[in-house]
């Protein structure tokens, strides 16, 4: 990282104390601090005493340095609640505003930022997870990730974007980081290159595809792309109105011919002036052949022979405040050993043997068991100042209900739960979503959730789901177990019997929407 702009966080750090301090004594309302707060990557809770700071790291990469941090801060800090977040992100919650920015500039050192955390910024770059060690992918995009990560952190304080801006790589053999519907998502290719597709994302209004605009980006010219796309936002994005003002409305001024038309013509414009091409990126270290086979449902075998990635999953994305110290033991002496945040709020620890695999897998044995068991929440509107519903509680409330009945694996999906409309649990991508809201019972507004059906980000089939109605909070458990039973007693996964008997299926959804 540029030591110039890591200097100029430190003094914008050092503004910030005073900032926070003054919203902690009233006199700076909600809405002025989040709009300084979220540039540096933290918000206010719902309890405006506590605060929640997101650790930026590019690719969900959480190496050894990385992870030493955070073992020592969460026990120094006595940090009381951790959040794995869609963006690759980890999120520490229920901070003091004392603690906010001491942090942030501890973080530096350990080369986490977490400026663009939040705000009106260009926000985590995201890549596959498994990126560099998955058997089938194309090539490995990490340094792609970490190369923009690092040119939009040294440009973001010189312009000013009408909101947020997702950017995604994927190695081309999944597509979990969804870069079918980013706001720039590039997809690796067999012969070396990225295709690229713009102007995407989720949301309640106007969930988009992303507009192919390139397919064969060579990877060294990224940059070129990335700085389009910034001055593509700036001169055709919606500064007016707020609720408008992301990438995927472009579609609709522009039309995705016309925005294509504009993108390019910038991206012509920024190669003509030079100066970004990529150069002597770091060529991941090589990793030796081990000795050794283990099978297990967790254990993931590498391209690399003889080595394996272990898969973790939180219930709900909340790890344990134990759980960095006994991986970082476990990690800390095995050679290019690290951990890697992906969006469906799971960890995989990669370049492990298969004893040390074995001891993985023993370490992490209070996670997610069974399909359903993986779902996504956001961290809820118990937590969010944002939030219409407590989505973590409902998630643990359903996996009660579903353990209870017996509901075997593969009988219900991984289910996607946002406690509101802003799709932070990409809902809308799921094979069953849910949306936090209200539904009138009686001319009485109750806690409720919209529910999707048959959303996928499956590579190279990517749809969003349908809504099917809203369904009261209190019967979710009930529906999701009468869901589960039928699939279970077809002798069927979800996926298939969802399928085959898609009418009875709505049947059982309809008498609770």
């Amino acid at each position: 990282m540029d030591k110039q702009w890591t200097d100029t966080f430190r003094k914008e750090i050092k503004g910030f104390r005073e900032t926070i301090g003054a919203f902690d004594r009233g006199e700076t309302d909600r809405k002025a601090y989040k709009g300084i707060s979220g540039g540096l990557g933290s918000y206010a809770q719902r309890d405006p005493a506590k605060h929640m700071l997101r650790l930026r790291l590019p690719g969900g990469r959480l190496t050894m340095e990385r992870l030493e941090f955070l073992v020592k801060a969460v026990e120094r800090e006595q940090v009381g609640r951790m959040k794995l977040t869609t963006c690759e992100t980890i999120q520490l919650h229920d901070l003091t505003a004392n603690q906010v920015p001491l942090l942030m500039e501890e973080a530096i050192d350990s080369a986490i930022l977490t400026k663009g955390g939040g705000g009106d910024n260009p926000r985590n770059v995201m890549a596959s997870p498994l990126s560099g060690v998955q058997v089938g992918e194309a090539f490995d995009v990490i340094p792609y990730a970490e190369a923009v990560t690092e040119y939009l952190l040294s440009i973001c304080r010189d312009i000013k974007m009408p909101r947020k801006l997702k950017i995604a790589f994927c190695n081309g053999a999944d597509d979990c980081v969804h870069s079918a519907f980013r706001d720039m998502g590039f997809l690796a290719q067999p012969d070396g290159t990225f295709a690229l597709r713009i102007a995407g994302g989720l949301g309640a209004a106007r969930p988009s595809m992303g507009v192919l605009v390139e397919e064969s980006v060579n990877p060294r010219e990224v940059l070129y792309y990335v700085r389009a796309m910034v001055d593509t936002f700036c001169a055709h994005g919606n500064y007016e109105n707020r609720a408008r003002a992301r990438t995927r409305y472009m579609q609709d001024t522009l039309g995705p011919d016309g925005l294509k038309e504009a993108f390019l013509k910038n991206v012509a414009v920024r190669k003509a002036e030079g100066g970004l091409e990529l150069k002597d990126l770091e060529a991941p270290a090589s990793l030796e052949r081990k000795d050794g086979a283990i099978e297990h449902p967790r254990a993931i075998p590498q391209k690399q022979p003889g080595l394996y990635a272990v898969k973790y999953h939180p219930i709900g994305g909340v790890l344990p405040v134990e759980k960095p110290r006994r991986l970082y033991e476990l990690l800390k002496d095995i050679s290019g050993a690290e951990v890697r945040i992906a969006p469906n709020e799971t960890l995989y620890i990669i370049n492990l043997d298969a004893d040390k695999a074995e001891k993985a897998i023993a370490a992490t044995a209070d996670g997610a068991q069974t399909e359903f068991e993986h779902s996504v929440a956001c961290i809820g509107a118990a937590t969010c100042q944002q939030g219409v519903r407590d989505s973590q509680s409902v998630l643990q409330a359903v996996v009660e209900a579903v353990r209870e009945a017996g509901i075997p694996d593969g009988a219900l999906p991984k289910i996607c739960i946002s406690g509101c409309p802003s799709s932070c649990a990409a809902h809308q991508a799921g094979a069953m979503g849910f949306q936090g809201g209200v539904k009138l019972v009686d001319k009485k507004p109750q806690p409720a959730f919209k529910m999707f059906l048959n959303g996928t980000d499956e590579m190279g089939a990517a749809r969003f789901g349908q809504e099917v109605g809203a369904v009261l909070e209190a019967d979710l458990p009930a529906l999701l177990v009468e869901l589960g039973k039928a699939a279970a007693a077809a002798g069927q996964s979800w996926e298939a019997w969802s399928a085959d008997h898609a009418a009875e299926r709505d049947a059982m959804i309809a008498k609770y929407v």
